[in-house]
């Protein structure tokens, strides 16, 4: 960088550099990163009839990235297995810059093929990573809907898995719709497709569930759907995804972080949709069950309105009545006697009562000659000769009325 900051004012409009020069830099440039290791997948052999150079293009198997690789022909079949296209290889190269035609490439003085452990492997690191990253959460799993509108379906072009979820979601729900992204489902471009393919289907706001689908084959051939950035992706994805990857005993890594896993593509055919003909008979079996419900209700209400209607109240209800008035009146007579008797008894008592009272009264005693007399002065009753000075004035109270009279001296 600082050669590069320090030659950057020698060119100008006036004194630009040639075309020479700038490959010769950018040669040596990349002539510093020196020999490396590459991991890639063979996507295109070029063998020219005695040549001894073998022309290779390399892809990366998650993107749309490539890169030229020459080699000597007997380092190229050097390789047992030998190497086709679509094999997965560890390549030794050192980059280089051609001048002439100005373009890079590898220049590579071994190849190894990636065998099945190796590829075991680094699967099983990269499941670890992604469990410990949470990609295979239980709880994040979403349910896909009962019903849904647009099922997005990821598959080979005309292949078995895409008869196989289509014939079995259309036996099951004959209106289902489908919205089929047809792309590779192995080999060096894969990956890329099936991202795009996804990418496009989760936008679609009627798709409602993505379904990716691919018939069995070796470990090699399912290595796309192991890829770490397919897998991220269908964990980014907003529309729950199921994978239906090969046979029942195939895993690649998509099945753990997708939110449902189907056996096979016929099994996610069964599991996209529902089952009318099924629905049809929980229905039936539900609106039976809805029909007994309610005819027992309203059996039981019957019974109930038919036993409070023969009722007397409600049968007969002047019974009630009658009987209710020949109570009243027999309250009534019943407390007329009570009423006249007790009348009775207290007149009675009263008449003791008057006739006692008058027994005692002093009037009575007066009515048989006797008096009462008094000082007139405080009405004090006299009971004896000496309360009365002589000259006092006295008022004797008989039975007829009263007397006035005067206390005189005895002789």
């Amino acid at each position: 960088m600082a050669e590069s900051a320090a030659e950057a004012p020698r060119t100008s409009p006036d004194e630009p550099w040639p075309v020479r020069v700038v490959s010769q830099k950018i040669s040596a440039w990349i002539a510093r990163l020196g020999w490396v290791w590459v991991d890639g997948q063979i996507a295109q052999v070029s063998r020219r009839p005695g040549a001894g150079l073998v022309f290779l293009t390399l892809r990366d198997p998650s993107a749309e990235m490539s890169l030229s690789v020459t080699c000597y022909r007997d380092t190229f079949e050097s390789c047992d297995p030998p190497l086709r296209e679509g094999s997965r290889v560890v390549v030794h190269a050192k980059p280089e810059f051609y001048a002439g035609r100005g373009s890079l490439s590898l220049r590579a003085d071994e190849l190894r093929h990636v065998g099945l452990g190796e590829l075991l492997a680094r699967l099983e690191r990269l499941k670890k990573v992604l469990a410990a990253e949470g990609l295979f959460a239980p709880e994040r799993k979403r349910r896909p809907p009962f019903l849904p509108r647009t099922v997005g379906l990821v598959t080979g072009r005309a292949s078995a898995a895409e008869r196989d979820v289509q014939k079995n979601a259309a036996a099951r729900w004959p209106a289902v719709r489908f919205a089929v992204r047809n792309v590779p489902v192995q080999g060096p471009t894969a990956v890329p497709q099936i991202l795009d393919a996804l990418a496009e289907l989760d936008a679609d706001p009627e798709v409602d569930v993505i379904v990716l689908a691919r018939g069995g084959g070796s470990v090699e051939d399912l290595l796309p759907f192991s890829d770490e950035a397919l897998c991220r992706a269908v964990f980014g994805c907003r529309t729950p995804v199921l994978s239906a990857i090969g046979h029942e005993t195939d895993t690649p890594l998509v099945d753990f972080v997708a939110d449902v896993r189907c056996s096979t593509p016929t099994d996610a055919g069964k599991r996209v949709v529902p089952d009318l003909a099924e629905e049809r008979r929980v229905i039936e079996q539900h609106r039976y069950q809805l029909d007994r419900a309610v005819t027992h209700l309203l059996d039981g209400e019957r019974r109930w309105l038919s036993a409070v209607r023969s009722r007397p109240v409600l049968a007969r209800p002047e019974l009630l009545l009658s009987g209710r008035r020949d109570e009243v009146d027999g309250l009534r007579d019943r407390a007329r006697r009570v009423l006249a008797h007790r009348v009775d008894a207290a007149g009675s008592d009263l008449h003791h009562t008057v006739a006692r009272l008058r027994s005692l009264s002093p009037l009575t005693t007066m009515q048989r000659g006797y008096a009462v007399v008094q000082r007139a002065a405080d009405d004090a009753v006299l009971r004896d000769p000496a309360d009365a000075a002589p000259g006092a004035a006295l008022r004797v109270r008989l039975a007829g009325g009263e007397l006035a009279a005067t206390v005189r001296p005895g002789p």
